[in-house]
Parts: structure tokens; sequence; C-alpha cells
């Protein structure tokens, strides 16, 4: 079933983002026409989320409120990243929107499939 990778889904993405851009800000700062603390802290916090969500995958029981935080935490990025779009709509570029505006999407939606399967991810 694929609900049950939806952790690992969720980690790696997490991970692998946060990793391009902890080293791809300074290429990718002014290419975004973000600050350059904004892309950081999406960094960090991408790649700590995304290792949090990973530990939970390579769990044989996971612990209900440690899946709610998951979801509450995919919920609460999801609007920090439409903050962000409707903050610097004016100053970033396409693809510094593009980013914020999908990762609100993408986390957004994993959110909403995690609450939906969240009694089939309490177990791998």
């Amino acid at each position: 079933m694929w609900q049950k990778r939806l952790l690992w889904t969720d980690g790696s993405a997490g991970a692998l983002v946060g990793l391009i851009l902890l080293i791809g800000g300074p290429w990718l700062t002014p290419w975004y026409q973000l600050p350059r603390q904004l892309v950081l802290l999406m960094g960090v916090c991408n790649l700590g989320y995304g290792l949090y969500s990973l530990s939970l995958a390579r769990r044989v029981r996971r612990p209900r409120a440690l899946i709610l935080l998951l979801i509450v935490a995919n919920a609460a990025w999801a609007v920090l990243c439409i903050r962000w779009t409707i903050l610097y709509f004016d100053q970033a570029s396409f693809w510094g929107l593009a980013h914020t505006a999908g990762e609100a999407l993408f986390v957004g939606g994993l959110a909403g499939l995690e609450w939906r399967y969240r009694d089939l991810l309490l177990e791998a």
C-alpha cells in the first residue's frame, strides 16, 4: 500500500530540499530574490523535519502522538510557506514564489494524506 510509504516520501523530500537549500543557499538566494536568512531557515527546518519524519518511518510501531505532531508540523509549515509567498510576492522572483507556494501545496497535501491515513501510519 502506497499510504504506508507516506513517511518515507515525506522524510526523503524534506531532507533533500533541506540539503539543497543549505548547500545551494548562496546561489539560490539571489535567484529566488528572498532574504538569505529565510532561505537558510527553510533549509534547516526542512532538513530537521525530514530527519524527524525518516526517524518515524524507520520505526515498526509509531506512537499516535508522534504521528499527530508530524501532521501538525506539516500543516503549520504549509501556512508559513503561504505567508512567505504573500509577504514576498512583490520582491521574490518567479522561482522563489514557485518554491514557497509549491512547498505549501506539497506539505499541505502531505498533512492531509497523513491525517486521512493516520491509523495506517501507526505500524510499518
